[in-house]
């Protein structure tokens, strides 16, 4: 273990986690540790649990085993990848702006790389100072909630603590708006526009915004303040919430059922965008370019268009390094000189 640098700055980014494998043993695990999380499913642990282990992982599991071998790759899970790709793009964008020794890791909620063994290797490299990114713009406690636990968790193990900061939301973050204007754009210059965009986020059960949490209003912020910068009319877009899961009602209205219901009204060409989503993953690659694709055809679509996630796109990791310098002042100063640029990571 190399002794702590005051002036070295860790920064984790987080994401959710993925199977490591597309078969039904490592989706049963991965959804064991998923849904196991009191933040996820928030419900008496000796009502919920039996129902998980009894009904839904028995199950449940070789379904969406089927679904990972649509869209992995020959590099693996593509949550995986492309979160390795950004924190890549992102290291090399800050290692040429901050003024720090800086090192960059990725850590997953719920599969390998664990935010535990992220955490270690910043301390380990000699961090003194973490910044912890969630990769989730809008505020959730079902998800940026849950790293906070974790990060809190795996720190009541060390003797010494770091001096710790989080960053909880960037829904309205203009750099990141701006990352998503670019990419609506630049799709619609290559497939051309449609008459509808259609902007789809990750559902949550309506009771928890019912309980306090902002999620709601952080995705109408974002989808409001994107085409305004698309200079969109009222009636050229709309916001729909995707990824439902259980009985209960979750927000709405649901994708699927908005997809399904648009040729009807006359709309027969959209564009999806899931701006909840930093790297493309199982809920866009194949419930939303695949399931949903079918599904607004049947309904007699005729031209429907994905828009990828912003992934490791240049500007994605420009908005990234201005959100990650705005939350690291105090901790630079002009006499730290620039990174090595052979280190990982960013790192020295």
């Amino acid at each position: 273990m190399r002794y702590a640098n005051p002036e070295r700055i860790g920064i984790l980014l987080v994401n959710s986690g993925t199977p490591q494998a597309a078969d039904a043993g490592a989706v049963r695990a991965f959804l064991a540790r998923f849904l196991s999380d009191p933040r996820v499913v928030e419900l008496p642990r000796a009502l919920w649990l039996p129902l998980l282990y009894g009904i839904i992982l028995p199950w449940r599991p070789r379904r969406i085993a089927r679904k990972y071998r649509l869209i992995w790759t020959a590099s693996g899970s593509p949550l995986r990848d492309l979160s390795e790709r950004l924190r890549a793009e992102l290291a090399g964008s800050l290692a040429q702006r901050m003024l720090a020794p800086l090192s960059v890791e990725v850590g997953m909620l719920y599969s390998a790389p664990e935010v535990r063994g992220a955490l270690a290797r910043l301390r380990d490299c000699g961090a003194q100072r973490i910044l912890v990114l969630p990769l989730f713009p809008q505020y959730c406690a079902a998800t940026t909630g849950a790293v906070y636990d974790q990060v809190a968790a795996e720190l009541r193990r060390w003797r010494a603590l770091p001096e710790l900061r989080f960053i909880a939301d960037y829904h309205e973050h203009p750099g990141y708006i701006d990352a998503l204007r670019a990419s609506v754009t630049e799709h619609w210059l290559t497939a051309g526009r449609t008459a509808h965009l259609l902007i789809s986020f990750h559902g949550i059960p309506e009771r928890y915004v019912q309980q306090g949490d902002p999620y709601f209003c952080r995705c109408q912020t974002t989808a409001r303040l994107l085409a305004d910068e698309l200079l969109l009319r009222d009636g050229e877009w709309s916001v729909s919430f995707q990824s439902r899961f259980g009985p209960a009602d979750w927000l709405k209205p649901y994708t699927r059922t908005v997809l399904t219901g648009m040729p009807a009204r006359g709309v027969r060409e959209v564009t999806l965008v899931c701006p909840g989503f930093a790297v493309d993953c199982l809920e866009t690659l194949e419930e939303i370019d695949i399931e949903n694709r079918a599904a607004f055809m049947r309904a007699g679509g005729q031209r429907y268009q994905y828009v990828p996630a912003l992934n490791a796109r240049a500007s994605h990791a420009q908005c990234l390094a201005d959100l990650i310098e705005q939350h690291c002042q105090g901790w630079t100063h002009p006499g730290h000189g620039r990174l090595p640029s052979t280190a990982r990571g960013a790192s020295a």
